[in-house]
């Protein structure tokens, strides 16, 4: 099945307000039940128990309202490890609270994290500013050459890790996200559900582009449903 490249109605926000709202809130029920939720935990514990940390700073590109991370946090504080997540993403009206400026953070509507608008290829942060940088469901936004830029700007701000949590590209999973219509609250949704697996990559791709990286480990997991978790491991340096 080849990659299609067809223009996603959410990342111009070509729909109404409600249907923006609503097409967010599908992503939520998206994420929480079909393995974005699942699949974030699980690299993010990874990391925590490779770095023997209980605590770890994270940047969420593309976090929009925060509801994954929100969900991330709960969940990984069962198992005794705190985060603190910051949100970044260009759409500021895709957060709970828009940043007004390009730079400029405020927190979400619903208090707990910092929110920045900006450019997830240049990211407006200084060399290991976070434990973690991580990206769900915007890897297959990008073309194979942003991927590079996007995973090497993430690898240069982050201290040990930078995970990847996306689609697989899979003629099944194109039949299920024609399936899930009639579960989506906006036709932003529909529309989107499937233009996103048809973009998607598949491991074998993702593995091929992150080997241009300086990443000193690529480690890749699949989880149900058609999902991929990447950690690319930073290189270690010596003073």
């Amino acid at each position: 099945m080849h990659r299609h490249i067809i223009p996603e109605l959410l990342d111009t926000d070509a729909g109404t307000p409600r249907e923006i709202q609503d097409s967010l809130a599908d992503l939520k029920t998206i994420n929480r039940y079909f393995g974005g939720l699942h699949t974030m935990t699980e690299l993010i514990s990874e990391v925590a128990t490779k770095q023997q940390k209980t605590s770890l700073s994270w940047l969420d590109v593309a976090g929009a309202t925060g509801d994954l991370a929100a969900l991330t946090t709960d969940s990984l504080s069962k198992r005794g490890i705190q985060l603190q997540p910051v949100l970044l993403d260009r759409m500021p009206g895709h957060m709970s609270t828009p940043a007004s400026g390009p730079i400029q953070g405020t927190p979400t509507s619903n208090g707990r994290y910092l929110s920045i608008a900006g450019d997830a290829l240049a990211l407006p942060f200084k060399v290991d500013s976070f434990d973690v940088v991580s990206s769900c469901l915007f890897v297959h936004h990008l073309e194979p050459a942003q991927v590079v830029q996007f995973t090497s700007e993430a690898l240069r701000i982050a201290r040990y890790a930078v995970l990847i949590n996306d689609l697989i590209r899979h003629p099944l999973h194109v039949a299920l996200a024609y399936a899930g219509y009639t579960l989506y609250r906006s036709r932003l949704t529909r529309h989107d559900s499937v233009a996103s697996v048809r973009r998607a990559y598949t491991i074998a791709e993702i593995e091929d582009m992150l080997r241009q990286t300086c990443a000193s480990t690529i480690e890749v997991r699949r989880f149900f449903p058609f999902r991929m978790g990447v950690i690319a491991w930073k290189q270690l340096t010596t003073t």
